[in-house]
């Protein structure tokens, strides 16, 4: 290959306590029922992250076939999940909330209203005149649920998948050679410093921050880049106070958004630019990896202040499980989307409630 390609957010890794009940309530509440893989084992190569050993876990890709990414739900096996020991205020270093998108969002807050969540706020105008609203999982995690675009299918799910999320940085000048120039987000749709409206119900979020929402400005190419779609990075700084990173004195896997991570092609190529932009890789799996029914490579690097971003080149993935229908896509030209049929087959896969 001659350039890297990255083809979107693959995923948002989540830390959670309790495998089974949050795979059942991300199914339900965000239409998350397409297992991709599902995997128990233990995180060999994690152990700088995980107190300097490898720990069991157990872990599913889950997605909405109607568009948009994935969440990985990812639980120890062989250790207690720790919750901060802080409560986590907006600008705070790491990944604070996740977008989900919607076709309506009216809609959607009153059926969430109706279903007994925890949500936080009334549909608000943002700064881009995109409505949008916060809620809490039932871990408390923070979910920013926002008008989408670009769905894939449509189906009977409520919402789609992930289109983003809002992580805190301290210094958005040092971030930008990350998230602008090696990950694409080239594109400020706002940069602006204050108190705001669609923020105030968050937890910090009556305090003064600034907040730039990236975007890409040139269509994602890769095989599921029509599925994954676009997205947006916010990040949040914060003004008034120093910040704590979210994971401070935890484990990577621990309860929170553990990871953002993107499906790439030309893994040599983006080691090589990380590298020479200061963002060495501090995991590299290095050839194939199994992840249960799928393989491919992996690795991470860190964000100017230690946020984990993972870059996944995938090489297999089950289309029917139950009929033996894996996917090869070593051989396929990697700038080129999968026919959206062979996509859409992943629905026979789909965990019915």
């Amino acid at each position: 290959m001659n350039n890297k390609i990255i083809s979107g957010i693959q995923q948002i890794g989540v830390g959670v306590p309790d495998f089974t009940g949050a795979f059942r309530w991300y199914r339900q509440t965000f239409g998350m029922d397409i297992p991709i893989f599902e995997d128990s084992g233990v995180a060999g190569l994690m152990f700088r992250y995980t107190g300097g050993k490898p720990q069991a876990r157990h872990a599913l890709l889950a997605g909405n076939l109607q568009g948009g990414s994935a969440l990985e739900i990812w639980q120890f096996t062989s250790r207690k999940t720790e919750a901060p020991k802080f409560t986590v205020l907006l600008g705070d270093l790491g990944i604070f909330a996740v977008k989900i998108k919607v076709y309506d969002i009216y809609e959607v807050f009153s059926e969430f209203k109706d279903r007994g969540h925890n949500v936080l706020s009334r549909p608000t105008k943002g700064l881009t005149g995109k409505h949008n609203f916060f809620m809490k999982d039932p871990l408390g995690l923070i979910f920013e649920i926002i008008e989408g675009e670009e769905w894939f299918a449509r189906g009977k799910h409520l919402t789609g998948g992930v289109c983003g999320c809002l992580i805190g940085v301290s210094d958005f000048d040092k971030a930008c050679t990350l998230y602008k120039d090696i990950l694409g987000y080239d594109e400020i749709l706002y940069d602006d410093w204050g108190v705001f409206e669609d923020l105030m119900s968050l937890p910090g979020g009556c305090e003064t921050v600034r907040r730039v929402l990236l975007a890409h400005s040139r269509a994602r190419k890769g095989g599921f880049s029509r599925w994954l779609g676009p997205s947006r990075i916010e990040l949040i700084q914060a003004c008034s106070r120093k910040p704590r990173k979210i994971f401070e004195k935890r484990f990577w896997g621990d309860l929170g958004f553990i990871h953002l991570c993107f499906d790439v092609c030309g893994m040599e190529l983006l080691k090589a630019e990380c590298e020479e932009k200061g963002f060495p890789f501090t995991v590299d799996s290095s050839e194939s990896f199994d992840m249960g029914d799928a393989s491919g490579r992996f690795s991470y690097i860190e964000d100017p202040d230690g946020t984990l971003i993972e870059f996944v080149e995938t090489h297999r993935i089950p289309i029917v499980k139950k009929l033996g229908w894996y996917l090869d896509l070593t051989r396929r030209d990697p700038e080129k989307p999968l026919p959206d049929w062979l996509l859409k087959a992943l629905s026979l896969n789909r965990v019915r409630d």
